[in-house]
């Protein structure tokens, strides 16, 4: 229920702001959608195959972890931006926010 926002109630005030996601580099940021998850799936396959030292498996974790919320964001963006064409009783067009949910 928390977990969006960032707060935890058992955790003392003081640490609240540590539980807040960072902010995306600006590397990942300037990728479109399909870059970043043909980066994301190339980062899946390489941790999948297992020939990764550790370290390197971290880093390529976190970035992948990024690059996924970066995803998450583009598609919640576009989802807010999508409309459906409606027609009126006078046979007028408009649009409308359309019903994905």
């Amino acid at each position: 229920m928390f977990a969006a926002s960032g707060y935890d109630p058992g955790r003392p005030p003081e640490r609240q702001e540590l539980a807040k996601e960072p902010t995306l580099p600006k590397d990942i940021t300037a990728l479109s959608f399909e870059d970043a998850l043909k980066e994301l799936e190339g980062i899946v396959q390489q941790l999948e195959r297992g020939q990764v030292k550790l370290d390197e498996a971290i880093s390529a974790y976190e970035r992948g972890a990024l690059l996924k919320r970066h995803c998450e964001q583009r598609l919640a963006e576009a989802k807010m931006k999508v409309e459906k064409i409606v027609f009126s009783a006078d046979g007028s067009v408009a649009t409308q926010p359309a019903d994905l949910g």
